[in-house]
């Protein structure tokens, strides 16, 4: 007789990667009950945003390396605020031995930025070699077209390229594009523009009700957005460190 067949096991475990929102917290001090007070405001003025929103800890501002002891502190302010930390940006060699000894991951999403100019190595004469063959030029993917109304609870993500949205972007809602963000209609949700890192990335919109803008990592919440703009067509950008705004064609 023939043995009945064993069912198919699925496997107990999968692992996908995928977009995940992630706000960047950088300390200028490691005084936990400064910190602590800080965040708490951050939190209890946009909580829908905060609460127990994952973030990462940039550590790059901080005018020493900061101790196991104070960083443990830091971590417990964080999360008595209400935010969850879990992971450090990626940096120096500090950084991380820091990680391995808390146990959380370098995120390599967030850089922090270098001030040392890297050292030259010595210029080698070589032979001259014969020119290459001309290559065609590399194209950019282009830019993700959304058509539908973005409504409260979805994401819509353009990796490497701009987002155009020819629709609504309703409360709730997110946008977030590696490159631009351009709505032509009235944005009422959260648009981010350079997701990796790219601080020439804009926001445009036709109709500004935003509850949240975000460029390479600086955001603002619609608490602090100028008032003045509310059903303007708007655009955003990054100044330095500044997350600055202005109508369009005003």
């Amino acid at each position: 007789m023939n043995k009945p067949l064993e069912a198919v096991k699925e496997p107990a475990v999968e692992i996908r990667f995928g977009q995940v929102g992630l706000a960047q917290v950088r300390i200028r001090t490691t005084d936990a009950g400064v910190i602590l007070d800080e965040l708490t405001g951050r939190v209890a003025s946009a909580p829908q945003f905060f609460e127990r929103t994952a973030v990462c800890l940039d550590l790059s501002a901080l005018e020493k390396e900061p101790t196991m002891s104070e960083m443990r502190g830091v971590f417990d302010a964080v999360r008595r605020a209400g935010m969850l930390a879990v992971g450090l940006a990626h940096g120096t060699q500090a950084v991380d031995t820091l990680a391995r000894s808390l146990d959380v991951p370098v995120l390599t999403q967030f850089r922090v930025q270098g001030k040392a100019t890297p050292v030259q190595p010595p210029v080698k004469e070589v032979p001259k070699a014969p020119p290459p063959p001309v290559e065609a030029p590399v194209l950019h993917p282009p830019s993700l077209m959304q058509h539908q109304p973005v409504r409260s609870g979805q994401r819509v993500y353009a990796r490497n390229s701009d987002l155009v949205v020819t629709a609504t972007v309703g409360a709730g809602a997110e946008v977030i594009a590696d490159g631009c963000v351009h709505i032509y209609g009235t944005l009422r949700g959260r648009a981010v523009a350079g997701a990796r890192g790219e601080v020439t990335a804009r926001v445009f919109c036709q109709e500004f009700h935003a509850e949240l803008i975000s460029i390479a990592g600086v955001f603002r919440v619609f608490e602090t957005l100028p008032p003045e703009l509310a059903g303007k067509p708007v655009q955003a950008w990054l100044d330095g460190d500044d997350l600055r705004f202005a109508r369009i064609g005003g």
